[in-house]
């Protein structure tokens, strides 16, 4: 009777979390830049999730939820090891692309998408931590800046101007000249 019962729990677990998993890796591998590092965090996001299966169920918007509470796991981490979350960019990004299938490129163009791809990693290491986050965040993974204001535990009036000045570095950075 006892395995039935774990059994279940562990289905149910199992149906909440699987669509989210893809997502939380690719936000995970966004902030370490590591697909080891990714892994482990989102590994470790799941075991402390697991004995809260009931809290879960009852969390509205899960999506935004478990990104906080990644990003809050993240945060901790680097304070325990108290170092630089980003210290090479110089990785290929199609690791963690769309997954969205796309038309196949001529070599040229192949290569032109994946050197502005460099670039823009380039210049998103040169960011500080808070405006990277929030990039990372809004413009690679589609977050709303309502869920954001969830995510971060910051009023969307300074999440709006924060935003506003992070692409305005990026900008700045990737049009002058130095990557």
């Amino acid at each position: 009777m006892s395995e039935d019962l774990n059994q279940n729990y562990q289905a149910r677990f199992e149906r909440l979390l699987r669509p989210q998993i893809e997502p939380l890796y690719r936000l995970a591998w966004r902030l370490c830049v590591n697909r080891d590092d990714a892994e482990d965090l989102v590994q470790d996001l799941l075991v402390k999730l697991y004995p809260r299966l009931e809290k879960l169920a009852e969390v509205a918007e899960l999506r935004p939820w478990l990104a906080r509470s990644l990003r809050n796991l993240y945060v901790d981490r680097l304070r325990r090891l108290g170092r630089r979350p980003v210290e090479d960019w110089d990785v290929e990004l199609e690791a963690v692309s769309d997954s969205r299938p796309s038309a196949p490129m001529e070599p040229e163009a192949a290569l032109a998408r994946q050197q502005l791809r460099n670039r823009v990693a380039q210049a998103l290491a040169r960011l500080n931590d808070d405006q990277r986050q929030l990039i990372i965040f809004h413009d690679m993974e589609g977050y709303t800046l309502p869920e954001l204001e969830l995510i971060l535990g910051t009023p969307l009036g300074t999440l709006k101007s924060r935003l506003h000045r992070a692409r305005a570095r990026l900008k700045e950075l990737l049009t002058d000249g130095t990557i």
